[in-house]
């Protein structure tokens, strides 16, 4: 027995809405009560905040009432649960609190295959070539790695990370586990542009405002901000992945790579 489609407008918005949602129902749940309550705490407020703490107190009602957060969206995670017709891998939600999260965006056209690059990026132990700032990071298996960042005076920074979302070629997401001197959370999305072989590269990264403090001492001492460090480590990785025959790799090149080494 054939199934009855509806592509009426009111029924293509619902399932749109349906792909959309990424939220569980208690987190919507949440977000509406606590929504509802900053927008009564902004009644009785002045000045700026009030217009701060309703614009929070909205946000958090719309994620209730919609079910859908910007923020794991970015991600690529949802806490939703898996949808009958989703084909895309998902993952836990990041533990950055988006309520003080600092986000940052920046994305860049690089001239090679999407799923090259997407190669070139999973091998992490490889990012310190372009990501300066990087010292090393050390993979304990496919998913758990140790990263060592490095800072003015000789300090440094480590943190240890656990991907929530990869799909080749695609997207890898991450989060911070365990007790990180930077609690943050990214992905890194590669989206071929057509008929060109050229990829964007998108790289989202939110982190809380204690990181702000520690980064601040790079700002201070090199003139870097969390956005400026992001640019150049993407025009770094476009000018490595455009002279490299690595960015053409499949998953089987670069399983054998990792084997030899």
């Amino acid at each position: 027995m054939g199934s009855v489609v509806s592509d009426s407008p009111r029924a293509l918005r619902g399932s749109n809405a349906e792909r959309r949602r990424n939220v569980g129902d208690l987190e919507r749940a949440l977000s509406a009560v606590g929504g509802g309550a900053l927008a009564l705490l902004a009644l009785r407020r002045k000045g700026a905040s009030r217009v701060a703490v309703g614009l929070a107190g909205a946000e958090l009602v719309r994620r209730g009432v919609t079910g859908h957060c910007r923020l794991y969206d970015a991600l690529g995670v949802t806490t939703a649960g898996r949808l009958a017709d989703r084909t895309d891998v998902t993952g836990r939600a990041a533990t950055v609190n988006a309520r003080k999260a600092i986000k940052v965006e920046h994305q860049i056209v690089v001239d090679r295959p999407a799923v090259g690059l997407y190669w070139l990026w999973r091998d992490f132990s490889k990012l310190p070539l372009f990501m300066h700032h990087l010292e090393s990071v050390a993979c304990s298996d496919d998913r758990h790695s140790h990263w060592v960042a490095r800072l003015p005076g000789g300090k440094r920074l480590e943190w240890d990370a656990e991907i929530v979302n990869d799909i080749e070629g695609k997207l890898i997401a991450w989060k911070t586990i365990g007790d990180p001197d930077i609690a943050h959370a990214g992905s890194v999305h590669f989206t071929p542009l057509a008929d060109t072989g050229e990829t964007e590269v998108r790289v989202v990264f939110d982190y809380e405002q204690p990181a702000a403090r520690t980064v601040g001492v790079i700002a201070n001492h090199l003139g870097l901000t969390p956005e400026s460090l992001v640019t150049e480590d993407l025009r770094r990785f476009k000018q490595m992945a455009e002279r490299s025959e690595g960015a053409s790799v499949s998953r089987e090149a670069h399983n054998a790579e990792t084997a030899r080494a």
